[in-house]
């Protein structure tokens, strides 16, 4: 059995995020406030050094890594992009709140109904899952002990609600803009693989 460490950190803050609109595949960069957080967290935060990093492709994934690790190279992994909101994105609550399509979105239990021109929950699931797996095949291919990445929250909630613990929902998940968790990997020795435990930097969260 192998133990691969990984980091999933959350982009930082964007105007969208200080605006509280819907985004995903809107490939908006930092704010110029969400920039300072950032240099402030790496002030507080002991970010690890890895032996490989990566990146969502989004510009505030790659800003955000390139901000914390100046000069590093990282792999882009573009299954790990965040939900596409469709005709929703760039949107706030208030302007989508008497909507049809809207309200049938999110009162959608089974995750089956789109955004307009956009993705179901459930094609967001499958496609995150799908990436998250390819990423565990490739690292153990190569030999990879420690990753980081800088994703998404929508992202990493669905990995760790789907892959560690369902009886958080997947927004309960989402970490703060810049920070993130540690994942313990356990490579079994049919090549399977279990996410064992995770750390919100150095606070351990234990699987119910």
């Amino acid at each position: 059995m192998k133990e691969i460490k990984l980091y999933l950190i959350r982009h930082g803050k964007t105007y969208c995020n200080e605006q509280r609109l819907y985004y995903g595949k809107s490939d908006v960069n930092l704010c110029e406030s969400g920039v300072k957080e950032l240099i402030e967290k790496k002030n507080n935060i002991i970010y690890p050094e890895c032996e490989f990093y990566f990146t969502s492709g989004a510009k505030r994934a790659n800003e955000t890594l390139e901000i914390i690790y100046p000069g590093v190279k990282y792999k882009i992994l573009e299954k790990l992009f965040e939900y596409d909101f469709g005709e929703f994105e760039l949107k706030s609550y208030e302007d989508l709140k008497d909507k049809k399509e809207y309200i049938d979105w999110i009162n959608d239990d089974e995750g089956h109904i789109k955004c307009p021109n956009g993705e179901s929950k459930f094609e967001f699931k499958k496609r995150v899952i799908e990436g998250f797996n390819e990423l565990i095949k490739y690292l153990k291919k190569e030999h990879i002990a420690t990753a980081l990445g800088v994703t998404h929250g929508g992202s990493i909630g669905i990995i760790l609600e789907t892959m560690y613990d369902n009886s958080l929902k997947f927004y309960e998940w989402q970490p703060k803009n810049g920070e993130g968790y540690e994942l313990i990997i356990q490579i079994k020795d049919d090549g399977e693989f279990n996410i064992e435990r995770i750390q919100q930097f150095g606070v351990e969260i234990n699987k119910n």
